[in-house]
């Protein structure tokens, strides 16, 4: 069978718009999935990315944890505890005062201690005159204080000599937390 001429330029041209309609059609199809796989890919080496920073972000925030619960915990330490305001107030007297024998002061007096409460605090302020023959016990004295747990604080100290004996008076402070302090009423019958 022969074609002619012209179903020869008609099988051309049918077979140039078929190339042309594979060309408008199919492209844009292959093109488009193209584009998909490479957002789809995209989008996995981002999250990925995201990943890895999230992992690493992990390990600093666990080591910060645990920076801030050792943190906490000797601050905890520092913190002086009790089931009332006055016991409280008693702990940091007995503390100050066994500070005081330790060192080899004498305590000539102590005055009632002052207690300020505030945003979940309580501050203890504890006055106490004493005596000693050697400077050096008051050196002494200071230093326990301040390796004192719970921490007592300096916040006045003074001393006077007189002949052969050194007094003075000092004003520690300490802190405790007023959460979960019972309160304690009278009852009225």
């Amino acid at each position: 069978m022969q074609i002619s001429k012209r179903e020869k330029n008609v099988l051309l041209l049918a077979g140039f718009v078929a190339v042309v309609f594979v060309i408008s059609s199919v492209f844009p199809a292959i093109r488009g999935i193209y584009q998909d796989r490479n957002e789809a890919i995209e989008d996995i080496h981002l999250n990925i990315e995201r990943e890895r920073r999230l992992f690493d972000d992990t390990i600093t925030w666990r080591g910060r944890r645990t920076e801030v619960e050792s943190t906490l915990e000797g601050l905890e330490a520092q913190v002086f505890s009790g089931e009332t305001g006055p016991i409280i107030e008693a702990n940091i007297q007995q503390a100050l005062t066994q500070y005081a024998r330790d060192s080899e002061i004498s305590v000539t007096s102590t005055r009632l201690a002052d207690r300020l409460e505030a945003q979940g605090w309580i501050m203890v302020s504890q006055e106490m005159s004493f005596r000693t023959v050697d400077a050096a016990n008051t050196i002494s004295f200071l230093r326990q204080l301040s390796n004192s747990v719970p921490r007592l604080w300096v916040t006045d100290f003074s001393i006077d000599r007189a002949r052969n004996q050194y007094s003075g008076s000092i004003t520690a402070v300490g802190f405790a937390r007023s959460e979960g302090l019972s309160v304690q009423t009278a009852q009225v019958r």
